[in-house]
């Protein structure tokens, strides 16, 4: 639903009839910390990453959190759109919604919200995105350096990528990117 060009935010329009790269966000509902602890955020990420890899995105950044997760990734080369992207994460909440619950003993409770998606056009926006997920977990107070928090990319990226690239990518300022963060995280990851 779409009134006078702003879209709706607690039902976005998903705009994913081209392919490319995006910058998402997903929320459980009601910004629940239903993925607290080292178990349950284990599950997010490795779920996260496998769907991504089974369903063909190329993941760039990511980080995973007790009530929200944000990613870059690169749409499948093979496609002509993006629209597995819903597939893809409507397979992880259902998946991680339903082991929670059988854990919780809360059969049906409801655990994911929605997610929102971006697509990237600009070189500068996407290289700030980058830096943006990976620096998440210092963000939320969580780290005082992004590669000590297990579930997200700084590690990875630092391992991966040359020294130089990490380095220009971290000189992305941060601070004027326009996502929809404001998420309280649990400090107890």
């Amino acid at each position: 639903m779409e009134v006078s060009g702003i879209p709706w935010p607690h039902a976005p329009l998903h705009r994913l009839s081209e392919g490319g790269t995006y910058f998402v966000t997903a929320s459980t509902y009601l910004r629940e910390h239903h993925f607290r602890g080292h178990s349950r955020l284990r599950l997010l990420h490795g779920g996260l990453l496998a769907v991504a890899r089974d369903f063909g995105w190329q993941l760039e950044a990511w980080a995973v959190f007790s009530n929200h997760y944000h990613f870059v990734a690169h749409s499948p080369s093979t496609a002509s759109d993006a629209e597995k992207l819903k597939c893809m994460l409507h397979l992880l909440h259902v998946k991680t919604a339903r082991w929670l619950n059988k854990l919780d003993r809360k059969p049906g409770r409801r655990i994911w919200y929605n997610f929102w998606e971006t697509r990237l056009t600009y070189q500068r926006s996407y290289l700030a995105r980058l830096n943006y997920v990976h620096q998440n977990p210092v963000r939320h107070g969580l780290v005082r350096v992004a590669n000590q928090y297990p579930w997200c990319s700084a590690r990875w990226f630092e391992r991966s990528a040359s020294p130089a690239m990490v380095k220009s990518i971290y000189r992305f300022k941060i601070d004027s990117v326009q996502v929809a963060d404001g998420f309280h995280v649990d400090p107890n990851w």
